[in-house]
């Protein structure tokens, strides 16, 4: 069977939305990744395709701009690929970490591709730290740096307090803030399952309209 450039394009937007995590810290079990695979967890439960780039990832990508490597490579197609992102950061002296920071800045790379930066794209927000002054000015520097990108902050972002144990192993032990990760990641997956929707009906009317 010969199939159209538009039914390629339909089952291209018919697959499961794609979401991509990025952030932790560079301390292995950081609660910061810790959140953010639960809030993945959540977009998974719901349907999507899942990718976590953590804390030993962000450890070992070079300075952005300073050299090229399959890693800095991996994370460049992965955002190239994503329908839907979710960051996470550790809130250092009351902004996000330089480790997560180097990682977002490899974003330029898409500075000339069609879709520029995170157009369009839902992003969900995590921000921790040991207070609740840095975890607040983490979360709206994220939503800065989200609007920046040209992407969309979904409603809501979690902010977690981590003074307080939060977490016994990879779990979250208090139920509100697990409430919390999850909410994320499922508003960033209804957000890429949307569009992805949208982009589907909108190629079946146009392929309709022309036969």
């Amino acid at each position: 069977m010969n199939l159209t450039s538009w039914q390629f394009e339909v089952i291209e937007m018919n697959r499961k939305p794609f979401i991509l995590g990025v952030g932790g810290s560079v301390v292995a079990g950081s609660s910061t990744e810790k959140a953010l695979a639960l809030a993945l967890r959540s977009a998974q439960n719901n349907g999507a395709e899942t990718l976590l780039f953590g804390g030993e990832k962000l450890a070992r990508l070079p300075h952005y701009g300073t050299a090229q490597s399959s890693l800095g490579d991996e994370l460049i197609e992965a955002y190239r690929a994503a329908d839907g992102v979710i960051f996470a950061s550790p809130g250092y002296h009351g902004s996000i970490s330089g480790p997560f920071k180097n990682a977002i800045d490899y974003l330029e790379e898409t500075s000339k591709d069609q879709r520029v930066y995170l157009d369009g794209v839902g992003v969900g927000l995590i921000a921790t730290a040991a207070g609740w002054q840095a975890t607040s000015t983490t979360l709206v520097t994220l939503r800065s740096i989200v609007h920046a990108l040209r992407g969309w902050p979904t409603p809501f972002g979690a902010g977690l307090n981590t003074s307080v144990r939060l977490f016994e192993g990879a779990e979250c032990n208090d139920e509100a803030v697990a409430s919390q990760l999850e909410r994320v990641g499922r508003q960033v997956y209804d957000f890429a399952s949307s569009a992805l929707s949208k982009t589907a009906d909108s190629s079946l009317s146009l392929a309709a309209s022309h036969r």
